[in-house]
């Protein structure tokens, strides 16, 4: 028998007998996202046996199936700050026709300028392709349902169209992005008692922007709003219309759950579709239809880990070099206010490039769990900032060499010796921070 953790809840389980045990890996890694893949296509590229589990179909996570579909950033100040697996898939897309990349000696005015705009299709072929090259085991339409330790290693349920399997493995790297099996392992979450709005993308069409009066769609928007017609959900129609896409931003919600994020889906889907009604009347939009929406609603902000280490505001913006810094993070402090819209945003100050350290990885007392992407320790406002693309991708090439290294060593990922990790990381193309004589 085994204690776990099933649906939040403390249950006792007992261990599959071997006969019950369909698949025996290294590594296991939970999350086909940003972070996912790149932790899953090193632990593999190290010689590990590595599965990817992912609940939906596709690889790419919030890049694909939110269509967040412009990762960044990878350059700081005219120089590259995150390269590695990341920055590999991003390349070969860019051969395929896939992506245009800008200038990157040239300081943009914004820093978003240096986002990369992909084709989603052939984003995801790409992950698909660089995931088999490397010897994955791609584990789509499955979730992880209960995590069990023995003596002889982790026991992994995971439910699909078959039913639950339990799996056997020595190592695993949490890139859920909600910090879903640290919650089921029993380590400590943290969330905000306000979390920050969704966002639904999505493109419109059909209409002649050159004819809509601005005044009279504002004045058609407020009166909607006042009889309960519309959810005050956005603001700024007139601009939305000229981008071609509305901007639904999604107020109150949690997707940390499956009952709180079916609510959030529901609840953008109505949203957009009450503003489509509305738009419909004014002048020049009566033909006005969605061409295209989001599978999911992009969520920013759920569960972060308890870690080793926690990457606070300050240490973010001043660009301090933790000892065990793995990767490199550049992204302004980007907080999405839950009521209202305002984002409070800080930017870095010139030169300055933040830093994530190994021990943000690791859930407090872990010895077989690592984490990786936007639910890795760190307070609200540094979460609001390495939450994007890049930062993840570093951070699941990080956790992957280290579970490999740790599963290679039969060690705790708490022990894992930061010189070997840090060689290791640089031999397979990652940019490492140099650590200061006086921090080590």
């Amino acid at each position: 028998m085994s204690t776990g953790r099933n649906g939040g809840q403390t249950v006792t389980l007992p261990l599959p007998a071997k006969d019950e045990v369909y698949g025996d890996y290294d590594i296991m890694v939970f999350g086909g996202g940003s972070a996912g893949c790149t932790a899953a296509i090193q632990a593999a590229r190290a010689g590990k046996r590595t599965a990817l589990v992912e609940k939906n179909g596709i690889l790419g996570g919030t890049t694909i199936v939110a269509s967040v579909n412009f990762p960044g950033l990878f350059h700081a100040w005219g120089k590259q700050v995150i390269r590695g697996i990341g920055w590999e898939i991003i390349e070969r897309t860019a051969e395929l026709g896939g992506a245009e990349l800008p200038d990157f000696s040239v300081v943009p005015p914004r820093h978003w300028k240096h986002q990369i705009l992909v084709n989603r299709f052939l984003y995801s072929a790409v992950l698909d392709q660089l995931c088999l090259e490397s010897g994955v085991s791609l584990r789509l339409h499955e979730m992880p349902a209960a995590v069990l330790k023995g003596e002889d290693g982790l026991y992994v349920a995971l439910v699909g169209k078959s039913g639950l399997r339990w799996f056997k493995t020595r190592k695993l790297v949490d890139a859920t992005g909600d910090a879903d099996v640290t919650g089921m392992m029993g380590y400590a979450r943290r969330k905000g008692e306000v979390l920050q709005p969704g966002t639904l993308i999505n493109d419109i069409g059909g209409y002649d922007p050159s004819a809509v009066d601005q005044s009279e769609l504002n004045r058609l928007y407020e009166e909607a709003f006042r009889s309960g017609e519309v959810d005050r959900s956005r603001n700024g129609l007139y601009n939305d219309l000229r981008a071609g896409r509305i901007n639904m931003h999604v107020q109150h919600i949690d997707g940390s759950e499956s009952e709180s994020r079916t609510a959030a889906e529901v609840k953008a889907r109505r949203n957009l579709l009450d503003t489509v009604r509305l738009l419909r009347r004014v002048p020049g939009c009566e033909k006005l239809e969605v061409r295209y929406v989001a599978n999911e609603c992009g969520i920013r902000e759920t569960w972060r880990i308890d870690g080793e280490a926690e990457v606070d505001e300050q240490s973010y913006v001043s660009g301090y070099v933790w000892p065990d810094a793995v990767c490199y993070s550049f992204y302004p402090i980007d907080l999405h206010h839950h009521s209202g819209y305002h984002i409070e945003q800080k930017y870095l100050q010139r030169g300055i490039v933040a830093t994530l350290p190994y021990r943000a990885l690791i859930p407090k007392g872990s010895d077989d769990l690592l984490v990786a992407g936007r639910c890795i320790s760190g307070d609200r406002m540094a979460n609001s900032a390495f939450r994007v693309q890049a930062s993840c991708m570093a951070t699941g090439q990080a956790a992957g060499m280290a579970a490999a290294i740790a599963a290679g060593l039969n060690c705790s990922v708490r022990n894992v010796p930061m010189e070997l990790l840090r060689e290791q990381l640089e031999r397979s193309g990652a940019i490492v921070p140099e650590i200061p004589i006086s921090s080590t």
